[in-house]
């Protein structure tokens, strides 16, 4: 016969589970970003000069893998902080999770079919390679979002609410937005502008997401200074 005890540790012990299956999910999906990345093959007289030269086509494949490295990364970190106010689970968020994860161990394969064709893209304007790139990370920040919101939602009672401040609820949700819409804009520019000017407006994500940090450090001072 269980006992409460027993059903805490029971809950505890599956909670672990649920968080260790995604950590391991996000480890197999950067480890496997770097096999897209092959040893080149010199056909040749071997020399420096044409190992480099053999180097140097690989630079859209390494930028590609430092890029989305750093996303993932920012995924795992941002995943880890939100299941650290989760006291309990249920199985719509084992699939709202699952989902996620499907988008996060979607993006070696993304990033690898935009790197390959990364050139062509720049020369022929090629928008394919690039919608695919986008709209999965598109799709694991919708999720990351949809995550936020399911967790937080009192109805569902999966945080402690005495743990965690409404503002953090609210910036943790700004935040998870940004990453996105920044990321969906680039498709109307490839689209009816230039793909060129398309592929750097994702560098305005870390620029906003320095700005709304900076807009809330200066409203909590003034919250600060009028109590």
């Amino acid at each position: 016969m269980s006992t409460p005890l027993h059903n805490e540790l029971k809950k505890e012990f599956q909670l672990e589970r649920f968080i260790l299956f995604s950590d391991a999910v996000f480890a197999i999906a950067i480890t496997l970003l770097v096999i897209e990345i092959k040893i080149p093959e010199v056909h040749g007289k071997l020399s420096d000069a044409l190992l480099l030269q053999s180097l140097k086509h690989l630079i859209p494949k390494f930028m590609g893998f430092f890029i989305t490295f750093m996303l993932i990364g920012m995924y795992w970190t941002v995943h880890h902080r939100m299941f650290g106010f989760v006291i309990n689970y249920n199985r719509r968020l084992l699939w709202i999770n699952l989902f996620f994860l499907f988008f996060i161990i979607l993006m070696p394969f993304s990033n690898g079919f935009y790197s390959e064709y990364a050139n062509a893209t720049f020369l022929q304007q090629l928008k394919v390679p690039l919608t695919f790139y986008v709209l999965n990370f598109c799709a694991a920040g919708f999720m990351n979002f949809f995550l936020w919101m399911y967790i937080t939602n009192p109805k569902n009672n999966l945080i402690d609410v005495s743990h965690i401040k409404v503002q953090t609820i609210r910036e943790a949700k700004t935040r998870a937005l940004i990453v996105p819409v920044i990321f969906l804009s680039t498709l109307p520019v490839a689209y009816f502008v230039d793909v060129q000017l398309a592929v750097y407006i994702p560098l305005l994500i870390p620029i906003t997401l320095r700005f709304f940090k900076r807009h809330w450090k200066n409203e909590n001072a003034k919250k600060l200074s009028t109590t």
